[in-house]
């Protein structure tokens, strides 16, 4: 039987544990702590990425190099403006009433911090669809905690997947972690067999 090998989730998010959990390798959870502040002039692939390194090297600097880092960032972007995680209830409802009825993209990046030396990286980019979600049911959506701590105000595995027409790309992606490129990113490193 092969070795498992061991790797940090520089991650907080439930999903994102959950969907790594999905690949043959053991790993701990340790949130870091990351400003996420937009820089002027930033691309939104450039902003991703710069977040997905960062939080993949704050772990792996956290454990003083002991274990490879993997972080990841998600953003929704709609008409070239980048969708964060809403501020309140009322943006959640703005967020959501924008995208009904519409196609964006979703930008999942993910990072591995192998050692010292080397970072190896990926992007996935999917084109999410929704149909027409009613006002009245956006607003009791709005009402649950599920919007609020997530990029564009939804879940792709929650509540607004029964309004989603069409994914083009990963489906993990919009989730968080898109698994193709973060197994591709472990297969390089000789994580993962």
């Amino acid at each position: 039987m092969n070795k498992r090998h061991k790797i940090l989730l520089a991650s907080g998010s439930p999903r994102r544990r959950e969907l790594l959990a999905q690949l043959p390798i053991d790993f701990e959870v340790l949130a870091m702590d990351v400003d996420e502040s937009y820089i002027g002039g930033e691309s939104p692939s450039e902003h991703v990425m710069r977040l997905a390194r960062a939080k993949a090297m704050a772990g792996f600097s956290h454990h003083k190099g002991s274990l490879p880092a993997l972080g990841s960032d998600t953003i929704v972007l709609l008409d070239g403006e980048i969708l964060g995680k809403p501020v309140s209830r009322l943006d959640a409802e703005h967020m959501l009433g924008r995208l009904s009825g519409r196609s964006h993209q979703v930008y999942s990046a993910v990072a591995l911090v192998v050692n010292a030396d080397t970072l190896l990286d990926a992007l996935n980019v999917t084109t999410v669809t929704f149909a027409d979600m009613p006002p009245a049911w956006i607003r009791q959506y709005c009402l649950t905690d599920e919007p609020m701590d997530k990029a564009g105000a939804y879940a792709v595995q929650g509540g607004t997947g029964q309004f989603i027409s069409h994914i083009d790309g990963s489906y993990s992606g919009v989730m968080g972690l898109p698994l193709f490129e973060t197994a591709a990113l472990l297969r390089g490193a000789g994580l993962l067999t």
